[in-house]
């Protein structure tokens, strides 16, 4: 069951790519997606915690001082830049960037954090090097270059999620971290989004979501609900109930099936496609990101497009998909 779990969970982050670029379409911007996607996890959560662990709520004021800073730099700057790249490249090669952040979590824990690491983490290195150059193809310069920095932005962003979320909130209920980093980065681009500017009209105007295969429309309200909370908040509890039955190593390498994922749905939904000279690439970077992930002896599953870490009060939050 927890291999059911986790790959049910890598499916739906991978689908929740491509119904993440068509809502981009709409007259909506990447922070105004954002605050309204961080006010679905915050809601979610809350609703969840209230139901299940009223007293988890409490946090302490240090621990809502870490939280604002995971809720900004962590969770609202991830999703702002996750979406602007998105707006400008492959639904799988934005994820494919963004989970380089499983290798940036392993080289700080080696270099800032002295811990010991496995002998694959430099074969990981050299892998992710060479499939981004085959990925992007850098002799033919064929990737936006500002969309392929939105994309390390995500990976720097979910970094810093993780490194700071191992160290300081490793007894802390998921839901809660789930709550607080959510309602933090909502109030962070309640500032910042334009949501002001936004007609009410909005929210019913037809979206097209039919991608490849001809028009299909539905109110936008019905995407946003869908990727709020089937995309974001389902698919976290998902990864959390994976751990129930998993090593967190196995369900991290699970997880990282994602990347393919979201190749398969933006090829079959959007008709985003890889020449074999990509296609070889980003087989090279998935490889070097499971072997990072077991570079270290993780205790916790990546959620990359969530950002949200699926852990228990005795699993300490590590960077390690989703």
């Amino acid at each position: 069951m927890g291999y059911v779990y986790a790959l049910l969970a890598a499916i739906l982050f991978g689908a929740n790519g491509s119904l993440t670029k068509l809502i981009l379409e709409t007259d909506l911007s990447a922070p105004q997606l954002t605050l309204l996607r961080t006010l679905g996890i915050a809601l979610s959560a809350g609703i969840a915690l209230l139901i299940l662990n009223p007293r988890g709520f409490r946090v302490g004021w240090r621990g809502l001082a870490i939280m604002a800073v995971l809720g900004v730099f962590g969770l609202a700057l991830l999703q702002a830049s996750y979406a602007a790249a998105l707006a400008l490249l492959p639904v799988g090669i934005t994820l494919l960037l963004e989970y380089l952040a499983v290798l940036f979590v392993a080289l700080v824990a080696f270099f800032v954090f002295r811990e010991k690491v496995r002998r694959r983490l430099w074969i990981a290195i050299g892998l992710v090097l060479a499939g981004l150059a085959l990925v992007a193809q850098i002799w033919a310069s064929s990737l936006n270059p500002l969309g392929v920095l939105f994309g390390l932005g995500a990976a720097a962003s979910l970094t810093i999620y993780f490194v700071i979320g191992e160290r300081q909130v490793t007894r802390t209920s998921p839901l809660a971290v789930a709550f607080w980093t959510g309602a933090f980065a909502t109030l962070f681009w309640a500032i910042f989004s334009g949501w002001w500017e936004l007609e009410p009209s909005i929210f019913a105007q037809p979206t097209e979501l039919g991608g490849s295969h001809g028009s299909f429309e539905l109110p936008l309200w019905i995407p946003l609900i869908v990727t709020a909370i089937g995309g974001s908040f389902v698919t976290f509890l998902l990864s959390f109930t994976a751990l129930k039955y998993l090593p967190a190593p196995a369900a991290g390498v699970v997880a990282s099936s994602e990347v393919l994922f979201a190749f398969l749905f933006a090829w079959i939904w959007l008709g985003e496609t890889l020449d074999a000279v990509q296609l070889l690439g980003a087989a090279i970077v998935l490889i070097a990101i499971v072997l990072a992930q077991t570079a270290r002896a993780a205790k916790t599953v990546v959620a990359a497009d969530l950002a949200l870490p699926p852990s228990t009060a005795s699993i300490p939050i590590v960077g390690g998909s989703t």
